[in-house]
């Protein structure tokens, strides 16, 4: 493997999520069963972005023209990942910034690229004012393990709008 480098990526470069496998099998995934949390087995193939490619484009390209964060992981000139901050600070009690987007190419997975990706736009998070990152995570046993290592746990003060947008996602929260 080559060395991993990470910056700041510009408008221009957005398309250039389509170089990322984002396809992801998900053997089992947490969802509410009676009222209790809990992994369940779904074995579902995810083919690529959820909810599509142009959806997520669409996100990073809002991401970069509002003054958000949007920073690229690079194998020497390939993009294998990408994680997104949106700029609007919200939250009555905290003062939370969204962790929009995080995506690791299937071959990168688990060399720590996304951990890096994740903590370097912490930095950039603190200079929007931020206090903690809210994240809706998508719900696989995966996804929410690597929250969790990293140190998320679940948000004292949810986002009625973001739950809406996909109440199987956990929401999530980290403090900087």
């Amino acid at each position: 493997m080559n060395l991993i480098t990470y910056r700041q990526l510009k408008l221009p470069e957005a398309e250039r999520i389509r170089e990322i496998d984002a396809s992801q099998f998900i053997g089992r995934a947490w969802r509410e069963v009676n009222g209790i949390r809990q992994l369940i087995e779904i074995n579902y193939q995810d083919p690529d972005f959820p909810n599509g490619y142009e959806n997520h484009f669409a996100a990073l390209k809002e991401t970069i023209e509002n003054g958000g964060s949007a920073l690229g992981a690079f194998d020497i000139e390939k993009l294998i990942g990408f994680c997104s901050v949106n700029p609007d600070v919200f939250g009555t009690k905290n003062k939370y910034v969204l962790l929009d987007q995080i995506f690791v190419s299937l071959e990168y997975r688990s060399r720590g690229i996304g951990k890096q990706l994740f903590l370097r736009s912490v930095t950039e998070a603190k200079k929007l004012g931020a206090k903690k990152f809210y994240i809706c995570a998508g719900s696989s046993e995966e996804t929410i393990a690597f929250y969790r290592a990293l140190g998320c746990v679940e948000a004292s003060e949810i986002n009625a709008e973001l739950y809406e947008g996909d109440t199987r996602d956990m929401q999530l929260e980290y403090s900087f």
